[in-house]
């Protein structure tokens, strides 16, 4: 199955729902003009294209093998890697004073939203990489800095997120590794750490790992840990890096997708000789770690999106194809399917649920932007404390709806492929198995529905949702009184109603006995959440749509497919979100009303 950027789609969100030229004019930003965003989607488009997508099928197929502690990728991933490397793409949003090209968070998201879509599993490579340079830039040492970021930088090196260990997956403090130092400063690791993404491969000189641990004398849980780095090879005595360490790949999972993403167990000091060096303060390996989540759970978010779009791209085009049944009630001959009302609905709703997931997205990513503009003057950050909130308010909720909705989408585009969508020759059942991981990694879903009703909401005061809600309530109040976009105003009114009273109950239960009820609503309270926000950003875009065309700007039928999607969107789907204040409210009772042992009968 091909694959087609949809960059007018990601540059319109760029604009719109970003302010991209907004960002353009923050200390730090001022690379990224309009021609120079055209130029690098339009490049990274041919990338994804012509150099990751044909690799996807064939790697799900083949998949990463495992021998003698060496992961091979199969066949053309390390070319594809090399290409990508020599495209300067690892670097986009690092800072330049290591290599990286500065640009904002948002516009490399739409890449690797690019990356994504043509190809999950191998994109997963980068966006762990990304990760990596996120918590190095924000962490390690000058001295770290200049030895493994910027060869993360230009990538030529890759990293990689070692955390979870088999007693301890959701539970972080409870993980065993140890880390012991030494009297030249360095420390030794032993321990094992499992499903570590793209822990071994072919396709980099060197993987460059960081791995959570705990010293001997550190407390117990989380404020125990301390972060460090390891990499596969360290320097030789003439700075070359050549040196094996003591960690390897001593298994591979065998997954219901993501096949060619080597999935690994990872053994370290098992001659207790591997050596790390500590990235930040010894006890604050959660920090460290955070910054890193915090970067992946969005780019997860993100997944979402890019399984949806590539969905919908192949229902779209097998339902323009496909001839099959008269239309209903009319008799006569055969039609293609895209031409039967239910195969419309279904793909208006793949079209209208990714353009949501998508701009919310990029709105957290350009939160994300604002909260870490870079002071100039002082080469420094400086924090916007709004912006900082809002980004940590949306996180759980991009991670979570986003993902969540590229499940269903993907679930969704097999239906309109019908018994063939069900045939994995077709490629959209390969879609669905990729989408299943992205709900359940970087944190599950149930846990950050728990961390939005848990931590998020109440961060300031219940600050930040007032400032988001007000936002919304004054965007709806502005919808012209008549005409297409007057038409969203009753639904997401109601939609925001329910919101906001599903948030003032959900914050009202502080006391021990009704924190279970707050657990029982948080999930769809989240779901919630993302339905009214997409809903609302959709709203935002058909309303510039609609200037545009006032305006003779733009391509007139994109532009008014915008106003139709948000209208779809908000007539067809938000009526959900309202829908979910009972659940939201209603409480625990019902979760336990049948004892344990009665679940069985």
């Amino acid at each position: 199955m091909t694959y087609t950027a949809p960059t007018a789609e990601q540059r319109f969100v760029l604009d719109t729902i970003a302010d991209l030229p907004g960002l353009a004019v923050l200390p730090g930003f001022d690379g990224a003009t309009p021609d120079m965003v055209d130029a690098i989607l339009g490049e990274a488009a041919k990338l994804s294209a012509n150099d990751f997508a044909p690799l996807n099928g064939p790697g799900d197929k083949a998949g990463a093998r495992l021998a003698n502690d060496v992961v091979t990728l199969p066949p053309g991933f390390a070319d594809a890697y090399a290409r990508y490397v020599e495209g300067g793409w690892a670097g986009l949003g690092a800072k330049p004073v290591f290599g990286g090209q500065g640009l904002p968070f948002v516009v490399a998201c739409a890449v690797q939203e690019q990356l994504t879509s043509a190809n999950m599993a191998f994109s997963l490579c980068m966006m762990l990489s990304q990760g990596a340079i996120e918590a190095l830039q924000g962490h390690a040492s000058l001295e770290l800095q200049e030895t493994y970021l910027t060869r993360l930088i230009t990538g030529e090196w890759t990293g990689t997120m070692n955390l979870t260990e088999p007693q301890a997956g959701s539970d972080v403090g409870a993980l065993r590794t140890r880390a012991t130092v030494h009297a030249d400063g360095t420390y030794r690791l032993e321990g094992s750490k499992i499903y570590i993404t793209w822990g071994e491969h072919d396709c980099a000189a060197n993987i460059v790992h960081l791995v959570l641990a705990r010293l001997p004398d550190a407390p117990p849980g989380t404020k125990g840990l301390s972060l460090f780095l390891a990499p596969k090879f360290l320097p030789d005595a003439n700075g070359d890096f050549t040196v094996r360490n003591d960690l390897r790949a001593v298994g591979l999972e065998r997954k219901l997708g993501i096949h060619a993403s080597p999935t690994c167990t990872m053994a370290f000091g098992e001659h207790d000789q591997c050596i790390a060096f500590l990235v930040g303060a010894e006890g604050g390996g959660m920090r460290g770690m955070f910054t890193m989540m915090n970067h992946a759970r969005i780019n997860v978010g993100l997944q979402g999106v890019a399984i949806a779009e590539r969905s919908y791209q192949g229902a779209l085009a097998f339902a323009r194809d496909r001839v099959q049944s008269a239309k209903f009630g009319a008799g006569g001959a055969p039609v293609r399917i895209i031409e039967h009302a239910d195969v419309r609905r279904m793909l208006m709703t793949m079209k209208a649920t990714t353009e949501a997931a998508r701009a919310l997205t990029y709105f957290t990513a350009a939160a994300v932007d604002r909260a870490h503009a870079a002071n100039e003057a002082a080469n420094d950050a400086v924090p916007d404390a709004a912006a900082a909130g809002r980004a940590d308010l949306l996180t759980p909720v991009t991670k979570a709806w986003c993902t969540d909705s590229g499940v269903e989408m993907a679930s969704l585009g097999i239906q309109v492929f019908g018994g063939m969508g069900f045939v994995e020759e077709t490629g959209a059942a390969q879609h669905l198995r990729d989408a299943r991981i992205a709900p359940i990694y970087e944190g599950t879903n149930g846990i950050q529905a728990l961390d939005l009703v848990g931590r998020k909401l109440g961060m300031d005061g219940g600050a930040h949702w007032r400032t988001l809600f007000a936002e919304i309530r004054q965007d709806i109040r502005d919808l012209p009184p008549r005409g297409d976009l007057a038409m969203l105003k009753p639904y997401l009114d109601d939609a925001l109603a329910a919101l906001e009273s599903a948030t003032v109950w959900l914050t009202g239960n502080r006391d021990a006995a009704a924190l279970t009820d707050t657990a029982a609503g948080a999930t769809p309270y989240l779901r919630m959440f993302g339905i009214t926000v997409g809903g609302w950003l959709l709203a935002r875009q058909a309303v510039a749509a609609s200037e545009r065309i006032a305006r003779g700007e733009g391509d007139a039928a994109f532009l008014r497919a915008k106003i139709v999607t948000a209208r779809f969107f908000a007539e067809q789907i938000v009526p959900q979100a309202t829908a979910l204040l009972g659940p939201v409210t209603r409480g625990a009772d019902l979760l336990f009303a049948i004892p344990e042992a009665g679940l069985a009968a």
